[in-house]
């Protein structure tokens, strides 16, 4: 291994552990020379201890971050409850705002690990949930709150949607090319799960002991011990690599490929169909069937749209390993067939007024998306490793430039599937203020997965576009 050459040696803190190879290093501020996890040696002697370290707290603060970021889908459902006046546009909006600030941030909160640091940066973006989390709770303890002021404390929550990019990026250098699969997977399932335990903790504090009222501000309160938990845990456990660099031409290249944007619609679709419906579960319930909104458990109230968003995370990693057996395309193109069928039947659960049935096909809509969220997310790197030609396809890491536009991409689709959170509640609510129900909206799902299916199959799929023996 060549040492890093930092110029002054560099001072040795208390962190430095004794059995570390010569060229690893360890300065003050939590910061590592001299980290090549394709080293053998260096990998299993403490390499991965130091990486399954921080993959732990990554996972933790990126659940937060997901918890966060998902508030308000549960909070704007209960505020006519709490007093609050708003039309079912406004309720919309604080529903849908989040993952549009969220989406957005994720391209700049993707190049700050390379230049704060994976460990700074994420101290800073946990502390910055507790913004989001107090202004919550201070603003819907006055059902006089103006909703600008609503609007913008909702705003806030997209911190908690622009973790995910900054996550990923970091762990994506702690680990091997043989191992960052499951890794960036354990992550983002962690992550996801937050928007499924944000949707069942939140009904339940709120009207727990509360009597006639709801006990709104809690489900701002409540998550403030863990943020400061998980930023104390970052500045402690975790670590800055000095081998991480911001690759803005990366970057760049990726941007002025066409795959980037094919890949971006159809993640879109499946990450983007999850976070959106993720987001407005709630309130769909609320509005076609109110007396299943929340049930009462004890002296608690639960909502059942928590499963939604519960086996869309654990789909995720499935999506992922049967995209690894029989080619992301397939499985993509399986979930779109899957979404648009199930969302057919969504319209006739609606029709017949039966909540179970409405309920099934919804979770079955969940675990389509959630599947589809990892194939897609696993056909980035082989799409740009074929187009880069590397020898070894689909299972090949490719050359360097290949893959540092496939690492960019991955930053840059992430971001704009987000977008899809902000679009699918809009959609919804247009139906609803032109027509008074969502089945146009439902209409134009069901279209939007058949294209998205038909273009899967004709740019990734169709016979004789990947090199023999390889397939997409």
């Amino acid at each position: 291994m060549t040492e890093l050459d930092t110029g002054a040696r560099p001072a040795v803190d208390q962190h430095r552990d004794p059995l570390a190879p010569a060229a690893l290093r360890f300065r003050r501020g939590r910061w590592i020379d001299g980290w090549n996890p394709e080293d053998p040696v260096q990998w299993e002697g403490m390499g991965r201890r130091i990486a399954r370290r921080n993959l732990n707290w990554s996972i933790f603060a990126e659940f937060l971050g997901f918890v966060v970021w998902q508030l308000w889908s549960i909070v704007a459902v209960a505020l006519p409850a709490a007093g609050f006046d708003l039309t079912t546009g406004e309720t919309f909006w604080l529903i849908s705002i989040p993952s549009l600030v969220g989406a957005t941030l994720r391209i700049p909160y993707s190049f700050a690990v390379p230049i704060f640091g994976g460990r700074n940066w994420t101290i800073v973006s946990a502390a910055l949930l507790l913004l989001p989390a107090v202004a919550l709770a201070v603003c819907v303890a006055n059902p006089q709150t103006p909703f600008p002021v609503l609007l913008g404390a909702a705003a806030l929550a997209g911190f908690g949607g622009g973790n995910f990019a900054s996550s990923m990026s970091n762990i994506t250098s702690f680990y091997p090319q043989r191992e960052k699969g499951w890794a960036l997977g354990l992550n983002a399932a962690g992550g996801n799960l937050g928007a499924a335990v944000a949707q069942f903790v939140v009904p339940i504090v709120v009207t727990i002991g509360a009597a006639a009222t709801l006990n709104l501000p809690l489900a701002g309160w409540i998550w403030v011990p863990l943020i400061l938990v998980a930023a104390f845990g970052a500045w402690r456990r975790m670590d800055n690599l000095a081998s991480a660099r911001a690759d803005f031409a990366g970057s760049a290249a990726a941007v002025r490929e066409p795959h980037l944007w094919i890949l971006s619609l159809l993640y879109i679709g499946t990450f983007g169909s999850f976070i959106g419906f993720a987001s407005v579960f709630p309130k769909l319930i609320a509005d076609q069937f109110p007396e299943f909104s929340t049930i009462a458990v004890g002296g608690a109230s639960v909502s059942l749209a928590f499963l939604g968003a519960l086996v869309g995370s654990l789909a995720r990693p499935f999506g992922g390993r049967l995209a690894d057996r029989f080619g992301g395309a397939r499985i993509t193109m399986a979930a779109f067939a899957a979404m648009g069928a199930v969302t057919v039947a969504v319209l006739g659960a609606l029709a017949l007024g039966s909540f179970w049935l409405f309920l099934g096909c919804f979770l079955l809509l969940f675990v389509a998306a959630g599947a589809g969220n990892g194939s897609t997310y696993r056909m980035v790197p082989i799409v740009f490793a074929l187009r880069g030609g590397a020898a070894a396809g689909a299972h090949g890491a490719g050359d360097v430039t290949t893959r540092r536009k496939a690492a960019a991409a991955l930053g840059l689709i992430s971001a704009i599937g987000a977008y899809g959170g902000f679009l699918i509640p809009q959609a919804l609510n247009l139906s609803f203020q032109t027509t008074g129900a969502y089945t146009a909206a439902f209409g134009c799902f069901i279209a939007a997965y058949v294209v998205l299916l038909l273009l899967t199959w004709a740019v990734y799929a169709r016979p004789g576009l990947a090199p023999a023996g390889q397939r997409i």
